[in-house]
């Protein structure tokens, strides 16, 4: 397919690789172990009957945090010549190139340290998250690889 009077461009494929995938499921495998922990002591602890709604939020929470991790771990983004397909565990859409204002790789600073993510910027509505081009490693090449990747199949795209 072309666009623009570019070349063909082949179908480029952002997401996490195997030893990525493999340090995120065992970081959020200690944060899900420490929450289905407090749950467990909530269970051990709660006798009365008007209180185990409380039981029950977290056990609801725990699941949409696991889902969470599932969708951030697996999730991803498929650069086409028409624009970028994100794919995760619960949804599918579709930007096409003349919708992306721009690329932004945001810093954000948690008590575990700096984490650094890509956001596709869109000429309306909000900004959105890259799945699969997050890390907490401060020189990260496979980051800049990842934003590499995007800014030149979106250079081509718009023709520029």
């Amino acid at each position: 397919m072309r666009v623009h009077g570019s070349v063909d461009m082949p179908d480029v494929r952002i997401g996490f690789n195997a030893t990525d995938r493999q340090r995120h499921w065992w970081r959020n495998g200690m944060g899900m172990s420490a929450l289905v922990g407090v749950v467990a002591a909530m269970i051990s602890t709660t006798h009365e009957p008007g209180t185990w709604w409380g039981v029950g939020g977290c056990g609801v929470v725990a699941v949409v945090v696991f889902l969470g991790y599932v969708d951030v771990i697996y999730g991803g983004v498929l650069l086409t010549a028409t624009g970028l397909e994100f794919r995760t565990f619960v949804s599918r859409r579709v930007v096409p190139w003349n919708e992306v204002a721009g690329m932004e790789r945001r810093q954000r600073v948690t008590r575990s340290g700096v984490w650094s993510d890509l956001r596709v910027v869109r000429v309306r509505g909000r900004s959105l998250g890259i799945p699969g081009a997050v890390t907490h490693r401060m020189m990260d090449a496979e980051l800049e690889r990842k934003q590499v990747a995007i800014q030149e199949c979106w250079s081509r795209a718009v023709g520029g």
